[in-house]
C-alpha cells in the first residue's frame, strides 16, 4: 500500500474498531489507488481519501414491532449516507440477522465506487436491519416495515436518499415500505424507493438486473481475452435472485451452468441447470436446493464441500461476502478456470483475489461487475421522474450499454495506470477519480 494511504488506513482502523468487513473494503480500495494519488497531488491536498472513508451521516434507530402472538420485538435499523458528491445517496436495504453497523458501512463504502462507475448521477449509501423476515407472516413483515419506515422516512427523498431492496428486502417489503412512506408524507413520490412493483412505479429488468449485468460484464471480459461464454461450463454460487438471473443470461449467451448452491449445500448437474425447475423450487415453493436434485435425475446434491470444487471455465460467486477463499481459488485454478465475476458484494477474500490474479484469471470485482442492480435502479428513477415506463427490451438494452461502458472504463483505466488487465485497480481508480473530481468541484463540505 502507498505509504500515505497506509497511514490513512491505520486511522480508519482506530476510528472504526471491530468493523472487520468495513476495514476489508477500505483496504481493498486503498491498495489500488496509489498511482492515482501520485498522479493527482491535489486529491491529497484536499484530503479526498480521508473524507471518502468517513460517512457524511450515520443513522441508527430502534425498531419496535409486535408479532402475530402479541409479543413485542426490538430490532435495530441503520442507514449510512456515505457520499453524495455525485448525486443523492443510493443503495439498498438489507434485512438479515447478521446486519450490524460495520456491515452497512462496508456495503455503503463499496456503493460509492460502484455508483460512480455507472456514470449516472447517484451517490453512495446503504441501510438495513438485523430483522429476519424468514418464517414471518406477511402481517408481521408489514408491521416491521411500517415501524422501520416511521423513523427512516425523515431521511429520505428523491433528491436526498433513495433506497432499494437487497438481501431480505424484495417486492413484498418494498411495497410495505413505500405504502408507509406515502401514508406518512401524503406524497406519491415514486422516485424515493426503487425496485418497486411494476403496478406502482417499478421498472422492467430491475429484478433481473444484477444477474444480467454481471453476466454482461463477464462476457465483455471474456471477449477481451478472445473468448466467450459459448460452450463453457460455469459455476454460480447461490440460488437467489442474483444467481437465478445470472444463470438465465449465461444460458442465453451459450454457456452451461453446471452447479449452484444455497446455505445447505450445492447441486451439481453436469448436463446444465434446469432453470425452470430451479425457479419453481426457489421462487415458488421456496425450498432448499436439495429439492432440485430430487426431481432431476442427473443432478447430485452435495453437503460439506465447496461448490468451487466443481470444474468450470467461469466462476460467478453470487451469494454473500467472503464465500470464496484461498483454497477455493486454488481449486478453481487447478480445474482450468479463466474468469471470475463477482455477482455478490465482496464474495472473494483478498487472499483468493491475489491467487486468482497471479494465476492469470480475469477477475471482475463486485463494485464493477454487480453494478447492474443500481444501474437499473437509476433507470427506474429516470422513469419515475418523467412519469414514463419503458419496455423490457429497451430497459435491457440500456442496462447492457451501461455494463459494457463500465467494463471499458475499468479496462482503459487499468491500461492508463500501467496495470493492464487488472480490473480491480481499474474499478477502484476509475470510481475514486470520478468521485474525487466532484468533491473538488464542490469545495470543502
Amino acid at each position: 500500500m502507498h505509504v500515505a494511504l497506509a497511514s490513512i488506513y491505520e486511522r480508519v482502523l482506530a476510528r472504526n474498531p471491530g468493523e472487520v468487513e468495513f476495514h476489508q473494503a477500505v483496504q481493498e480500495v486503498l491498495e489500488s489507488i496509489g498511482p492515482a494519488v501520485d498522479k493527482h497531488p491535489e486529491y491529497a491536498d484536499a484530503r479526498i481519501v480521508e473524507r471518502i472513508c468517513e460517512p457524511e451521516r450515520q443513522i441508527i434507530f430502534r425498531v419496535p414491532w409486535e408479532d402475530d402472538h402479541g409479543e413485542i420485538h426490538i430490532n435495530r435499523g441503520f442507514r449510512v449516507e456515505f457520499n453524495s458528491a455525485l448525486g443523492p445517496y443510493k443503495g439498498g436495504l438489507r434485512f438479515h440477522p447478521t446486519v450490524m453497523l460495520g456491515t452497512v458501512k462496508f456495503l455503503g463504502f463499496e456503493q460509492i465506487f460502484k455508483n460512480a462507475l455507472t456514470g449516472l448521477p447517484i451517490g453512495g449509501g446503504k441501510g438495513g436491519s438485523d430483522f429476519d423476515p424468514r418464517g414471518r407472516s406477511d402481517r408481521e413483515v408489514m408491521r416491521f416495515c411500517q415501524s422501520f419506515m416511521l423513523e427512516l422516512y425523515r431521511h429520505l427523498g428523491e433528491y436526498t436518499d433513495v433506497p432499494a431492496g437487497d438481501m431480505g428486502v424484495g417486492g413484498r417489503e418494498l411495497g410495505y415500505l413505500f405504502g408507509q412512506y406515502k401514508r406518512i408524507t401524503n406524497r406519491y413520490e415514486s422516485g424515493v424507493l426503487t425496485g418497486k412493483g411494476l403496478i406502482y412505479g417499478g421498472a422492467q429488468v430491475r429484478k433481473e438486473a444484477t444477474g444480467y449485468g454481471c453476466t454482461f460484464f463477464v462476457d465483455q471480459m471474456l471477449r477481451a481475452r478472445g473468448e466467450s461464454f459459448d460452450g463453457k461450463d460455469v459455476v454460480v454460487s447461490g440460488s437467489g435472485n442474483v444467481a437465478i438471473y445470472t444463470i438465465e443470461k449465461v444460458q442465453q449467451l451459450g454457456g452451461r451452468v453446471v452447479a449452484c448452491s444455497d446455505s445447505s449445500g450445492f447441486v451439481h448437474d453436469p448436463k446444465g441447470i434446469d432453470l425452470e425447475l430451479l425457479k419453481e423450487v426457489k421462487e415458488v415453493r421456496r425450498e432448499r436446493i436439495a429439492a432440485y436434485a430430487e426431481q432431476r435425475a442427473n443432478a447430485e446434491f452435495v453437503t460439506g464441500r465447496s461448490v468451487w470444487e466443481v470444474p468450470c471455465a467461469v466462476a460467478m460467486p453470487s451469494a454473500t461476502q467472503n464465500e470464496l477463499d484461498e483454497d477455493d481459488a486454488r481449486a478453481l485454478l487447478r480445474n482450468g478456470c479463466i474468469a471470475v465475476g463477482e455477482g455478490a458484494n465482496m464474495p472473494t477474500t483478498p487472499g483468493a483475489v491475489r491467487i486468482l490474479m497471479e494465476g492469470g484469471v480475469s477477475f471482475a470485482p463486485g463494485k464493477a461487475a454487480n453494478a447492474g442492480g443500481v444501474a437499473a435502479s437509476a433507470l427506474e428513477m429516470q422513469q419515475n421522474a418523467s412519469r414514463d415506463s419503458w419496455t423490457f427490451e429497451y430497459s435491457e438494452t440500456r442496462l447492457r450499454e451501461i455494463m459494457v461502458d463500465i467494463h471499458d472504463r475499468c479496462y482503459a483505466t487499468a491500461e492508463e495506470y500501467g496495470v493492464p488487465g487488472n480490473y480491480v485497480a481499474g474499478a477502484n481508480i476509475g470510481g475514486y477519480a470520478r468521485v474525487a473530481e466532484a468533491m473538488l468541484a464542490l469545495g470543502l463540505i
